[in-house]
């Protein structure tokens, strides 16, 4: 496919998936719904819904017949990945004024009630995800949703998402400190790479993957993910504002570790064209080339 026409199928099913996940959304009404307000603003905001659609694309690889299990996966993921966007973009965080081209929620909202949207967000998640159990037909689907509840608790905790988190504000804090390969690396899988990696292992589980495909597909989206987030810090120094719809520059403002301060931007385009290579290798059906191989080609090329 060309780059318009991988374009083109990622902004159907971005729409298909934006359907998906307003079904899922809380009501604003009641004593509690300004923070259903904030939620919601922060869950529209827009963004490409890369998570969910990399899901249903693995999920579709391995040929699942009932899609519908999978629909509350895709809105839990996108709203564990909006909730640490909130959060990072707090004062006591990153401090950022903008997010996809909108003042970001505690700009918008107030600091207090950002933090509570986030909370609000990841509780949701999994009260969205569990749902999953009311579309099952059978017993190895329920099995199949129980190992995709555990997949997802596990990369966006202490020893996935937030756990990279944690080291990546460790090496803002500490200017003199650790500034290694190993901590960066650690970083990226973490930060960024885990719920790709949970989002292709969902997918994957939920079709009646094996366990050896399940791993490859971790190792896949560990492989994304780090080229996606090399491809950020190279954009956070060469994009602009008004195409990333966020303020540039941030990164270094903040004494943020990145790939292109430790390696420099041509090491650093290089290693995104490798590990993007390799993730192709790894999401081939033995067949002719799929979206899903198409859609990691354009992740690495994207200026947004």
């Amino acid at each position: 496919m060309t780059r318009d026409e991988v374009a083109r199928g990622l902004k159907d099913r971005a729409r298909e998936t934006e359907e998906i996940i307003r079904r899922f959304l809380p009501a604003e009404e009641g004593f509690n719904s300004a923070v259903t307000e904030a939620m919601n603003y922060s869950v529209l905001a827009g963004g490409k819904r890369l998570r969910p659609i990399l899901m249903r694309e693995t999920c579709h690889l391995y040929g699942q017949k009932n899609e519908e299990i999978l629909h509350p996966f895709m809105a839990a993921i996108e709203f564990i990945h909006t909730y640490s966007l909130v959060h990072d973009d707090l004062p006591a965080m990153d401090n950022d004024d903008y997010r996809r081209g909108k003042p970001t929620t505690h700009k918008k909202y107030g600091a207090g009630m950002a933090t509570l949207a986030g909370d609000g967000l990841l509780n949701l998640a999994f009260e969205t995800a569990f749902r999953a159990f009311d579309l099952c037909g059978s017993e190895s689907e329920r099995n199949a949703v129980i190992r995709a509840l555990r997949i997802l608790a596990d990369k966006a905790g202490i020893n996935g998402m937030v756990g990279g988190q944690c080291a990546d504000l460790q090496a803002e804090e500490q200017a003199n400190g650790a500034r290694t390969k190993e901590e960066l690396l650690y970083i990226h899988t973490n930060k960024t790479a885990a719920m790709i990696e949970s989002a292709m292992m969902i997918g994957a589980t939920l079709a009646g993957a094996s366990d050896e495909e399940v791993r490859r597909m971790e190792q896949a989206g560990e492989k994304i993910g780090l080229a996606f987030q090399i491809r950020d810090d190279i954009l956070d120094v060469e994009g602009e504002a008004s195409t990333l719809g966020k303020d540039v520059g941030s990164d270094e403002k903040n004494g943020k570790l990145t790939y292109v301060s430790m390696y420099g931007s041509a090491q650093a385009r290089d290693d995104v064209r490798r590990l993007s290579e390799e993730a192709i290798g790894l999401t081939g059906n033995g067949t002719e080339r799929n979206f899903l191989q198409d859609l990691i080609e354009w992740m690495i090329t994207r200026e947004l």
